[in-house]
């Protein structure tokens, strides 16, 4: 019988790309960076560093130390890469504490980060704004946006800027490109 090599779709998750016109990495130059990588089935999603891509391997430690060298070496800008698999992605969206608080997927973040979270906030102070922290997530609840939250600022002075944000809609298109891998 024939070996049949393993695929597992995985997601990477690019810090800092494209915001305020810095750090600039087109998504056609992402996916050939992933391609050259050996990925399969490498698809981005909106120019703000997510992607979707097959690999062989699902130690997603490894790979995303493998995506930020290639993308130093061969772009000059070097973000940080959070790795997830499909199983982990879907699990952090089932298990957001903060999910029933609205319909709006603007009011829903989460805070993605390569190994666990481990800070402490007092989130009565940024009332209504709110977090959850759960193992590598920070799921955020901001009823006002992001973009003047205070939660969401302290947060990242928090976190020391090693997370990576994506809003709701952001977060189940990327769970749909994955699903069709």
């Amino acid at each position: 019988m024939p070996l049949v090599a393993e695929r597992h779709v995985l997601i990477g998750l690019l810090r800092g790309i494209n915001v305020g016109g810095k750090n600039r990495l087109r998504m056609s130059d992402l996916r050939r960076i992933m391609d050259g990588l050996g990925f399969d089935d490498v698809r981005t999603y909106i120019q703000s560093g997510n992607v979707v891509f097959v690999a062989p391997s699902a130690d997603t430690s490894m790979m995303a130390r493998q995506i930020e060298d290639a993308i130093a070496a061969t772009s000059g800008v070097g973000p940080a890469v959070v790795v997830l698999t499909l199983g982990e992605l879907e699990s952090i969206i089932a298990d957001n504490p903060l999910a029933n608080r609205t319909d709006d997927p603007k009011q829903l973040h989460v805070v993605f980060y390569e190994g666990k979270a481990g800070f402490d906030l007092e989130p009565a102070r940024y009332a209504p704004d709110e977090v959850a922290i759960e193992g590598r997530v920070a799921y955020m609840y901001l009823p006002g946006g992001i973009g003047r939250s205070k939660l969401a600022a302290a947060l990242a002075r928090a976190d020391g800027g090693t997370g990576t944000t994506r809003n709701w809609r952001t977060i189940n298109k990327i769970r749909e490109l994955a699903r069709d891998s």
